[in-house]
């Protein structure tokens, strides 16, 4: 025993007079997010899901590799989710059925921006009654809430401790009825307070990412006011920018503004719909089909010694391929809307993977 206790107290001396070992910088820690545009619940995509093996994660099959590898996946989620407490859904007033979040949530969706002109679809109630289905599974709605400030509050997503705050914001609104500021509230686009709050969560995040519905639809260039906007956010610490409402297309560009550096993709375009069922690319312009074009934001961002900020983004061009002419000819046994990967060397998803990147790039 006493053999022991002597050696062990003289590796104490020498340790005592040992140089310290160095301290270790921390690692440099990347998150991956993955952006999609406009989830639209038309009738025939719930007939798509309910008709389909796979409910609706079987829409975006091709897609989920890309979901797989993120850390984060975002999507606008332009329906309301209120089979409770709203009406059935119709053209241009959605309502989406109870399993849509645990399509989502398996899917690996993150985040779900429900600032949209759509959010009053299905009344007050809707919202709230879309507000608990999300939560109830873990999925973070950003940009409406049970009150004002939870609706223009900013929400902190940590990965692998990186911590990236959203906020949401529409320009539009089918159905105004923010009325109550304790009751539902669906956060309006305000350029001074939406850029007062990204100053205030600046402190509080590693990284600040903004959704915005806003944009003329079918239109494939922003307009100088959301120019505007977007630098004037930039400018207050976001670094990102989400951009939808327009139902396709628009550029996606590095803009620098007040010292700092941003990315904005003013329109990521639809994700799943049905607009634009009756393209044939036989017979009509390419630009007929615009609205089945999207794109697939894969933003990195990078927390380390060497610094911290969005390393890189790309796209990850995507296609709504639609049966509706062969299932109204009879040729199709059920109705089928898919999201899938624009490869180059396919055909028809090569033609639209052109213009995709074509619209992406224009400036």
């Amino acid at each position: 025993m006493r053999k022991t206790f002597l050696v062990i107290g003289s590796l104490c001396l020498l340790g005592c007079h040992s140089k310290k070992p160095p301290l270790q910088s921390p690692p440099t820690t990347r998150v991956t997010l993955v952006a999609v545009g406009d989830l639209l619940m038309h009738q025939d995509v719930k007939r798509a899901a309910r008709e389909g093996l796979e409910g609706f994660p079987g829409l975006w099959t091709d897609v989920q590799p890309l979901f797989d590898q993120a850390d984060i996946v975002f999507g606008n989620l332009e329906t309301v989710i209120a089979p409770t407490t709203g009406q059935p859904g119709r053209p241009f007033v959605f309502n989406a059925p109870g399993d849509l979040p645990f399509g989502l949530k398996a899917s690996g969706f993150t985040v779900l921006s429900t600032a949209n002109n759509h959010a009053f679809d299905q009344g007050s109630k809707g919202v709230l009654e879309t507000l608990q289905r999300l939560n109830a599974l873990g999925l973070t709605p950003v940009g409406s809430g049970c009150n004002r400030a939870q609706a223009e509050a900013s929400w902190i997503v940590e990965r692998k401790g990186v911590r990236i705050a959203f906020l949401a914001y529409t320009d539009l609104l089918n159905s105004n009825l923010n009325r109550d500021p304790e009751g539902p509230w669906v956060g309006c686009l305000d350029l001074e307070s939406a850029t007062a709050m990204v100053r205030s969560v600046r402190s509080q995040a590693d990284f600040v990412v903004v959704s915005l519905h806003w944009g003329n639809e079918y239109e494939h260039q922003p307009r100088p006011r959301q120019r505007e906007i977007a630098s004037r956010l930039v400018g207050a610490g976001a670094d990102l920018l989400l951009g939808h409402h327009p139902h396709v297309l628009q550029p996606f560009e590095w803009i620098e503004s007040e010292g700092r550096r941003g990315a904005v993709i003013f329109s990521l375009g639809n994700f799943i719909s049905n607009q634009d069922r009756i393209y044939n690319p036989d017979k009509m312009p390419v630009s007929a089909g615009d609205s089945r074009d999207g794109a697939a934001l894969v933003a990195t961002f990078r927390k380390g010694p060497d610094g911290t900020g969005l390393e890189a983004v790309r796209m990850e061009p995507v296609w709504t391929d639609n049966n509706w002419g062969q299932f109204v000819s009879g040729k199709a046994p059920r109705r089928d809307i898919r999201v899938v990967r624009a490869q180059a060397d396919d055909g028809l998803l090569g033609l639209r993977r052109t213009r995709i990147e074509q619209t992406l790039s224009a400036q």
